[in-house]
This record gives C-alpha cells, sequence and structure tokens, in this order.
C-alpha cells in the first residue's frame, strides 16, 4: 500500500515537472508585416552534429519547412551556430497567415527533440493616438514620451515616420548618445519619461515621429507626435510697415508690393476697370458743382434787384424832404430881401450862393420827378 502511493506521488511529480518544462520552454517571437523574423532555437549539448528543423502542425513530412541541410528554401533560411548551440530560421515578407504556432526539432534516433514557438504577427504602423506639438521656424520644440516602470534603464530613441519596424535602425538620437547636432535626449527616470529637444526647427522638420522603448524579448513599445512648424509672421509685419512709412512719406500713393505680381492680365484688368469705374462719378460730381454754382448766382441776382429797389425808395424818400426844405428857403430869403433891400445888396455874394444852392435843389427835385 506505501509502495502503491509513493509511486502515484512520484507520477504526479514527473508530470508536473513535464508540464513546467513545456511551459517554460515555449519561445515567443512577433514581427512586422512585410518585414522578417528570426527564430532562434538552443539545443543541448552533443547535438551540433545532428539536423536540425522548423516545422509547423503535427511535424510530418509536409509540414517540415526547411532544414540545416539545405541554407534556403521558398521564404526560409536557416543557420547553426555550433559554437553557441543555437540554430536560427529566419522568416521573410511576413503577413497575418505566418502567425500561429511553430517547433524547432532536432532530428535523433528514436523520438525528435521539439521546442515549441509561438509568433505574433502585427501590422507595421503606429499609432492610433498622437500628440500634436506647433512650433516657430527658427525656434525650438520639445517632444516628451512616457514608458512603463519596468523600462526604466531599456534603450530610449526616437525616430521620424510611421514604420516602428525600422525606427531603431534610423533613430535621430538615442539614450546612449545624448546629444546629437539639433537633437538632446534627456530622461527622467522619476517621472518615467525622456524627452527629445529639437533646435533651429525648419519647416522640414514637419511631420510625424515615433519615441520607442527597446525591449530584449517582443516588440518595443512606441508613442506617436506629430510636429508642425510654422513659418513666423515677422516677415508680413515688416513689409507692411515699409509700405505705411512710403506712403507717409510721399503725397503721390506709391503701391509696394511684398511679392512679385504672378498674373499679368490682373494688372491689365485692374488698369482699365479702375478708371471705367470713376468717370461716371467724377463726371456726375461736376454737375452737381455746375447746378449749385448756378443757382447761387441766380439767387445773388434777385438780391441785388432787391437792395437797389429799397435804395430807390430811400432816395425818393430823402429827396420829397429836401423839396420842403428849399421851399422854406424860398420864402424866407423874400421876406429878408423886402425888409432889408440895403443889406441884400451888401450881402449879394452870400444870397447868390443861397440861390445857387436852391437852384441846385430844384434840379434834385426834378431828378427824382425824372426817377418816378
Amino acid at each position: 500500500m506505501e509502495m502503491w502511493r509513493r509511486q502515484n506521488l512520484l507520477f504526479i511529480t514527473c508530470i508536473a515537472l513535464i508540464c513546467v518544462a513545456s511551459t517554460a520552454a515555449v519561445i515567443h517571437v512577433s514581427g512586422y508585416e512585410g518585414r522578417d523574423v528570426n527564430v532562434s532555437c538552443s539545443y543541448g549539448e552533443g547535438y551540433e552534429s545532428y539536423e536540425k528543423y522548423l516545422c509547423r502542425n503535427d511535424c510530418g513530412d509536409s509540414d517540415v519547412l526547411i532544414t540545416t541541410t539545405e541554407a534556403k528554401k521558398n521564404k526560409y533560411s536557416i543557420y547553426d551556430d555550433k559554437k553557441r548551440r543555437v540554430f536560427t530560421t529566419t522568416i521573410s515578407d511576413l503577413s497575418s497567415v505566418d502567425a500561429g504556432k511553430y517547433w524547432c526539432g532536432v532530428t535523433r534516433t528514436g523520438k525528435d527533440i521539439y521546442t515549441e514557438v509561438r509568433l505574433e504577427v502585427v501590422p507595421d504602423s503606429c499609432c492610433d493616438r498622437s500628440t500634436n506639438i506647433q512650433s516657430y521656424e527658427g525656434g525650438s520644440v520639445s517632444i516628451s514620451c512616457s514608458y512603463e516602470s519596468e523600462d526604466q534603464n531599456n534603450l530610449k530613441y526616437i525616430c521620424r515616420g510611421k514604420q516602428p519596424s525600422t525606427c531603431l535602425q534610423q533613430a535621430l538620437i538615442t539614450s546612449d548618445n545624448k546629444r546629437k547636432g539639433r537633437f538632446r535626449l534627456t530622461d527622467d527616470k522619476e517621472s518615467r519619461k525622456f524627452t527629445v529637444n529639437i533646435t533651429s526647427l525648419t519647416q522640414e522638420d514637419s511631420g510625424s515621429y515615433l519615441c520607442g522603448v527597446h525591449r530584449n524579448t517582443g516588440l518595443d513599445v512606441f508613442s506617436a507626435a506629430e510636429l508642425e512648424v510654422k513659418v513666423f509672421p515677422t516677415s508680413t509685419v515688416i513689409s507692411t510697415t515699409i509700405v505705411e512709412t512710403v506712403r507717409s512719406q510721399q503725397p503721390i500713393s506709391t503701391h509696394i508690393p511684398s511679392k512679385p505680381l504672378k498674373d499679368p492680365s490682373l494688372f491689365h484688368s485692374v488698369v482699365f476697370i479702375v478708371p471705367a469705374v470713376l468717370l461716371p462719378i467724377l463726371i456726375f460730381a461736376l454737375v452737381i458743382v455746375c447746378k449749385y454754382k448756378c443757382y447761387k448766382e441766380q439767387g445773388g441776382g434777385v438780391n441785388m434787384n432787391r437792395n437797389r429797389t429799397k435804395a430807390a425808395d430811400a432816395e425818393e424818400a430823402m429827396g420829397g424832404a429836401d423839396i420842403y426844405e428849399n421851399q422854406e428857403v424860398v420864402t424866407h430869403s423874400k421876406q429878408v430881401s423886402s425888409k432889408q433891400q440895403s443889406a441884400c445888396h451888401q450881402n449879394d455874394d452870400t444870397v447868390g450862393d443861397q440861390q445857387d444852392s436852391v437852384y441846385q435843389n430844384f434840379d434834385i427835385t426834378d431828378d427824382i420827378y425824372c426817377n418816378e
């Protein structure tokens, strides 16, 4: 009874160890569509001269993809590094149908040695979300990329484009070389964020960027950013200032274009359209001015006639008053001549002057009657 229990315990232990060993032996490999992937499998000492191969499904004769006896077959190639006791199979031009389970096999007498391989194929593009960044030409910009705590000591880098498969090979700068030309990389491990600073920006720097974190197993981790470099608006301000200064200094309006005229037909159309629009306006203005002057002259003539009529009435009134005054003078002179004739002879000159004035007044009276 005791022996039976020990046998069962030993059997269960062996089963558990086999399961653990098989689970630990599974190799996980990932690759990008359209790219290549390497499947490396190790073997034990003493099997250096044995045949190795890669197969799928049940590893029957038709399931064997390539063996070490042939260097290349279709999209597969194989190489056996006997010093390291590792043989590597390369699968080219990956597609989604290549994903799945594979087996690394070592041929031997009896049952072959197998190692399970799981291949994952993903699209060669990134990412669903990206950070939009804007800056101006000639300035600088900072692109910040976060990572997981488990990647603190891993290699960080940045590249252009949207293809993760070639990002590391085309990296602009890496954490191993933190300064390169216009690029500078700083890694803040406490906040788990690395930042890439780019100086002396040009419009050619606009485009897509990928921040990458290298991992020893599986695919690298990426985040995306979109950079837009704008032209600084100082050139527009300067050209406007120059035009306004020239206009203020010259009495005649001068047009200084900031850019050459691309379409000559536009200039000719402006030359002909502007006079056609301004000519009717000028004619209309001249007609209004002439009518205003004529109206003003007619109003002035009426006023002059009215003033002349008023002046004639005033002269008539003054002339009538003079007649009555002259008649009184004549009467008075007759009375003086009858009473003092001797005095008249002595004052002939005075009387003569008075008579001349009387005659003059009568002449004025005659003129008044003539005017009436």
